[in-house]
């Protein structure tokens, strides 16, 4: 059963309605609030066949205002790329001693960046990152000799979309204790990423359908013809 606070948003949205980004956001931010700080997210629903590897849809983007959520970074790295990376700031660096507690099981951690040198034995944790998402990869930049750079970035709010098995990608573009203004300035920034993501592969209608919610919200439909030529 929907909770009061459910059915009380839903009198606030027009379902049927695709709303431009600031007056999404809008929208939102009149919904009764949780007893915790929500998260906002973007859900998309993509035009592509994520089977097909010409398909993917994958990248990163910085957010202006950050998630609003602490990233806890692993670094798989030795020597300097190892001690930069700690005066970074990542919580845990090392390579065969975080090599070993991975294949234990462990993933305590939001963000795994690793040195090219690195990957030739992270590598073999593919089965235990793989499926959660959580491998470095050098197309988000979580593959690199500068780890300073990618600790830094990760932790001001770069955040990674991928599209998954349904054509479908997720996106934190904030929470709901942020300013307006702060959440469009964001979720703009995150919808003309994945815009600029689309495979050239694509001939059809490329971004089908594009929402707005918070963890306990309803979802707003977002008018994103602004943004893409569909």
């Amino acid at each position: 059963m929907p909770s009061k606070r459910y059915k009380k948003a839903l009198t606030l949205v027009d379902s049927k309605k695709t709303y431009p980004l600031k007056e999404a956001v809008g929208v939102l931010a009149k919904f009764p609030k949780a007893k915790f700080n929500e998260t906002v997210d973007l859900a998309f629903r993509l035009g592509v066949d994520p089977k097909q590897s010409d398909q993917m849809v994958r990248g990163t983007v910085p957010l202006p205002h950050g998630s609003g959520k602490l990233v806890r970074v692993l670094v798989f790295a030795k020597g300097n790329a190892a001690d930069a990376a700690k005066a970074a700031g990542a919580e845990n660096v090392g390579f065969e001693d975080m090599i070993a507690k991975c294949n234990s099981g462990w993933t305590d951690f939001d963000v795994a960046i690793a040195t090219p040198e690195a990957m030739i034995e992270v590598r073999k944790l593919g089965k235990v990152l793989g499926p959660r998402g959580l491998m470095p990869n050098p197309k988000t930049g979580t593959v690199t000799d500068d780890t300073a750079k990618a600790v830094k970035e990760v932790k001001a709010g770069r955040v990674e979309f991928k599209v998954d098995k349904a054509a479908n990608v997720h996106v934190i573009v904030g929470k709901v204790s942020f300013k307006p203004e702060e959440i469009e300035e964001n979720a703009r920034a995150v919808i003309e990423a994945v815009a600029k993501a689309r495979p050239n592969s694509i001939k059809g209608s490329y971004i089908n359908s594009c929402t707005l919610s918070a963890t306990m919200s309803p979802p707003v439909r977002v008018d994103i013809r602004e943004f893409v030529a569909n």
